[in-house]
C-alpha cells in the first residue's frame, strides 16, 4: 500500500498536502468568479467581484506563506486530515452556471463554497502546529465566516424581496 492510501486510512495528511489543496482551492475560486463577472446579474456583479477579489487576497496569503521559512518546516509533518476535507476538496471543482446564471444559483454556490472553506479552516486553525501557518488559517477561518454571515443575509434578502 502506498503511503498516500495509507495516510488516508489513518486520516492523517502532511502540512504540504492540506497547504496545496488550500491553494488550489483559493486559485480555483478566484478564477471562477473573475470569470463569472461578467456573466452575472448588475444586482449582484459587485459581489462576485469583491468575491474574485477576496479569493485574490487568499492566494497572495498562501503563495507568501509558501516562501516562509517557519512553514516550509512543518511541510512534512503529519496532521489530522479534516472532517470536511473530501467537501473542500470536491470545491476545486466548479460547476458550469451557464452563460447567464441566476443569482439564486451563484449565491448558493457561493454559500456552499464559504462553508467548506469555514469549515475546513476552522479545524486547520485547531490542528496546525503554532506558528504563521497556524494564524493563516484562524485568520481564514475567520474571514470565511464573515463572508458566509454576509452572503446569508444577501441570500436571504435576494430571495424573500423577489429578486429571484
Amino acid at each position: 500500500m502506498s503511503e498516500t492510501n495509507k495516510a488516508k486510512l489513518t486520516g492523517k495528511a502532511t502540512v504540504r498536502e492540506i497547504f496545496e489543496t488550500a491553494t488550489e482551492f483559493e486559485k480555483v475560486a478566484h478564477r471562477f468568479y473573475t470569470e463569472l463577472i461578467p456573466n452575472v446579474s448588475k444586482d449582484i456583479r459587485w459581489l462576485v467581484e469583491e468575491l474574485a477579489e477576496e479569493e485574490l487576497e487568499h492566494v497572495e496569503l498562501f503563495t507568501n506563506l509558501s516562501k516562509n521559512p517557519e512553514v516550509d518546516a512543518i511541510m512534512a509533518a503529519e496532521i489530522a486530515r479534516p472532517v470536511a476535507d473530501g467537501k473542500f476538496s470536491d470545491c476545486v471543482h466548479t460547476p458550469d452556471l451557464g452563460p447567464n446564471p441566476d443569482d439564486q444559483a451563484v449565491l448558493q454556490y457561493a454559500l456552499m463554497r464559504e462553508s467548506a472553506a469555514m469549515d475546513q479552516y476552522t479545524e486547520l486553525a485547531q490542528s496546525t502546529p503554532a506558528g504563521p501557518l497556524k494564524d493563516a488559517f484562524v485568520f481564514l477561518a475567520n474571514e470565511e465566516t464573515k463572508h458566509k454571515a454576509e452572503l446569508e443575509k444577501i441570500y436571504y434578502e435576494t430571495v424573500h424581496s423577489g429578486g429571484v
